[in-house]
C-alpha cells in the first residue's frame, strides 16, 4: 500500500543527516529494550542524543564508531528520564527488529541526504 504522495518541498523539510555513534548506554527505564546513543553530526549540528530500540540486532560495542542516518529536525522528545534529540532511522526485518540505516562508505559527519 502506497502512502499519500508528498511534494518535493515536503521532502526537503526533513533534515536527514549522517552522524557517527560516539557512545552507547543501556536504557533500563525505557518501556521496551533500548539503548541511549550519543551521535556526532559534525560542527554545524553538534552532538545529539537518541533512544533506539536496536538491542536485538546490535551490541553496544559494535555500534560505537558506526555511521547512521538520522532525522535531526524533530522537536526533542522525553522518553522516561531521557531527552531524545534526533531520530536514528532504520527498517524492520522479518521479525520486526530494527536494522539501522547506514551509508555504504564513510562520509563527513553532518552530511545531508540529497
Amino acid at each position: 500500500m502506497q502512502e499519500e504522495l508528498i511534494s518535493w518541498a515536503d521532502f526537503e523539510r526533513v533534515d536527514l543527516r549522517v552522524g557517527t555513534i560516539l557512545t552507547v548506554e543501556d536504557f533500563p527505564k525505557a518501556k521496551r529494550a533500548a539503548y541511549q546513543l550519543t551521535v556526532d553530526f559534525g560542527e554545524e549540528i553538534g552532538i545529539l542524543k537518541s533512544s533506539a530500540q536496536i538491542t536485538v540486532q546490535y551490541t553496544k560495542e559494535e555500534l560505537v564508531g558506526r555511521q547512521v542516518v538520522a532525522v535531526v529536525n524533530f522537536p526533542k522528545k522525553q522518553i522516561a528520564n531521557f531527552m531524545s534529540e534526533c531520530l536514528v532511522t532504520g527498517f524492520e526485518d522479518h521479525n520486526g527488529d530494527i536494522i539501522l540505516t547506514t551509508v555504504e562508505r564513510q562520509v563527513p559527519n553532518g552530511s545531508k541526504l540529497k
